[in-house]
């Protein structure tokens, strides 16, 4: 078993609500011992520090997803700048752009990503960000506002992309999808890319592994993401679980 940390857990969701202890003890005996689990909308806030407060090793970050912009309001904005004072989360997030859902408006989405990453800059902390057919968009409004740290989690773009995304500092998260043969494009990445940019994560309980599919993901399946990727890259798991830790550790500043 080798340490691993989650850098991105929706652990707060009504999911897990029936078995979140078992979840959480799943995850520590599966290794995951350490959980970032970012906000989606203002409404969450509250419950979802309440819930990391509760277990060791979740961190929160707070933010505001896009494809929850239907919830935002631009007072919510002056609300995160007061709960990251007053709660010091490890990032801001889950944030960013999504063109692929169809009736969200991009100039609004717009708004609200780039009011969030002048947050991050504001308060030196790093950004998670969700980029859904939005990726070269995504990348230029972090250029626009450099420097910035943070990860574009479940990269799905180019080589191109992700190389563009690595000069300016941020880290690409991978998941689910990289255990699955037909992402070969992906996958391809992966097994090439510098392991300092590299992320392990489950995103539960969405983006579920290969041979689970239609069930619940959760983060003790995290060491399934592990294997794949070291596979792909020809690493043993040991090296790949210290340096993806080590790369967590230290975008998050985690203890």
């Amino acid at each position: 078993m080798h340490d691993l940390i989650d850098s991105h857990s929706h652990l707060d969701v009504e999911d897990f609500d029936q078995d979140r202890d078992a979840v959480v003890q799943r995850a520590r005996d599966s290794g995951v011992a350490r959980q970032v689990v970012p906000a989606i909308a203002q409404s969450g806030w509250n419950r979802l520090g309440s819930i990391c407060r509760q277990y060791s090793g979740l961190y929160p970050a707070y933010g505001l997803h896009p494809i929850y912009l239907p919830q935002h309001q631009p007072s919510h904005l002056d609300e995160l700048h007061r709960i990251i004072e007053r709660e010091q989360p490890v990032a801001i997030g889950e944030c960013g752009l999504d063109h692929h859902i169809q009736g969200l408006d991009p100039s609004s989405q717009l708004d609200y990503f780039e009011a969030q990453l002048k947050l991050a800059g504001k308060h030196d902390l790093p950004l998670i960000i969700h980029a859904r057919q939005a990726l070269d968009e995504v990348t230029a409004c972090i250029r626009r506002h450099a420097p910035l740290r943070g990860v574009v989690h479940s990269f799905s773009g180019s080589p191109q992309q992700a190389q563009q995304l690595w000069k300016l500092g941020f880290c690409i998260g991978i998941g689910g999808p990289v255990t699955y043969e037909r992402a070969r494009r992906l996958r391809e990445i992966v097994a090439h890319m510098p392991i300092e940019f590299l992320l392990l994560e489950t995103d539960s309980p969405d983006q579920p592994m290969h041979g689970h599919q239609g069930r619940r993901n959760e983060p003790a399946l995290l060491p399934q993401v592990l294997a794949s990727v070291a596979g792909l890259r020809g690493e043993s798991e040991a090296s790949v679980a210290a340096a993806t830790c080590a790369n967590a550790v230290r975008l998050f500043r985690l203890d």
